[in-house]
């Protein structure tokens, strides 16, 4: 099901300066060793203004738990607190793992960001955990993650309906309206819009890119961690696209890992510290993201180097032209509608100077 109030331009952004595509943002809000999550938090602000202020689309949070070195574990929360310290830049989630969540709930918590930032949020919505397994299971007050996953499309479905207050007559859920939302239009005496986000697909696999075209919807995949499938399910996406009245032909983002520096020997210091986190959630040690002197004299074993290497050569990294160039490589081998980058590293400096960085190496515009 899709809902036919959200327009085309609500989706499809506009490139800035000569960059070849629309640039947004990808924020984790990592929290690095010696730093708090307030300051962590503090530093997302800083970036979205930059963002607005130099003309990046969108900026995103993602939903995470239980990972002490990342503090979005709830994005509608960070997303309000955006709102109230941004004005035009859209914000948005990337994404709701929708499994871990009543849909009622979803519709609810944005369309009040609708209503705290009007025609400025997105929905995004993943059917992953964001999780281990442990912790998805304390989330949805459930033993198998696959019952979560599997109701993906009819979780989808019923929260679209929740969203456009059009559950038919006779539905058990007919009755019950989402608030904010279009029920308010509709009251006597209403004049709530009846907008609500767009929603968007997130994958990082084949299974939301073919829903996400058989609905006609926006979809959005994790490059930056699942790079070997990217071009595949970009062609299933638009293999499988059906026009809808969200859209009238497809569109697709890439999340991109991506920091620049004004030297690259510092870039590739910078990274390291990712790489290093990485292995050690993948490995099941998760913590803060470390130092890049603590990521200089870990002493990797052949075994761990062989997945950092693998690691950083999908994390595109160097000086300013560098990263344009790979950025721009990438788009033209993927066909990418729009790239959102993530710009992952200890320090606060490192990570809002490398969005400065490529916003200057695509001529965005600063603002008088």
């Amino acid at each position: 099901m899709v809902a036919a109030n959200t327009a085309d331009d609500e989706i499809r952004g506009t490139a800035q300066g000569d960059a070849p595509v629309p640039l947004s943002v990808l924020d984790l809000v990592t929290v690095g060793s010696g730093r708090t999550a307030t300051q962590a938090l503090r530093t997302s602000v800083d970036i979205a203004r930059l963002a607005e202020r130099r003309g990046y689309h969108r900026h995103w949070v993602a939903e995470h738990h239980s990972m002490p070195g990342v503090a979005s574990s709830s994005p509608a929360v960070i997303l309000a607190h955006l709102a109230a310290r941004t004005e035009r830049i859209r914000l948005g989630s990337g994404g709701v793992m929708l499994p871990n969540h009543a849909p009622l709930v979803i519709a609810e918590q944005f369309g009040t960001l609708e209503a705290l930032a009007p025609g400025r949020i997105d929905l995004g919505l993943g059917r992953a955990p964001g999780t281990d397994g442990a912790t998805a299971a304390a989330l949805r007050r459930t033993e198998g993650l696959a019952e979560g996953a599997d109701d993906f499309p009819q979780q989808l479905a019923e929260l679209t309906r929740f969203l456009d207050d059009d559950f038919p007559q006779g539905h058990p859920y007919a009755r019950i309206h989402a608030v904010p939302g279009p029920i308010q239009a509709s009251s006597p005496g209403g004049v709530q819009s009846p907008a609500r986000p767009p929603i968007w697909l997130l994958g990082s696999s084949g299974f939301s890119a073919r829903l996400a075209g058989m609905l006609g919807l926006p979809f959005a995949f994790a490059h930056h961690f699942s790079a070997r499938h990217t071009v595949p399910a970009l062609e299933l996406y638009r293999d499988s696209f059906r026009p809808s009245g969200v859209l009238d032909a497809p569109y697709a983002l890439i999340g991109v890992a991506a920091l620049a520096s004004d030297d690259a020997g510092e870039a590739r210091r910078q990274v390291m510290t990712g790489a290093l986190s990485m292995l050690r959630l993948r490995t099941g040690r998760p913590g803060l993201i470390p130092t890049p002197e603590e990521a200089e004299a870990y002493r990797f074993s052949p075994m761990e180097r062989e997945f950092v290497d693998g690691w950083l050569a999908n994390v595109v990294h160097g000086t300013a032209d560098e990263v344009r160039s790979g950025l721009d490589d990438l788009r033209e081998r993927t066909g990418a509608d729009e790239l959102m980058i993530t710009s992952n590293a200890h320090g606060a400096d490192a990570r809002v100077r490398s969005y400065e960085l490529i916003a200057d190496a695509h001529g965005m515009p600063e603002p008088a």
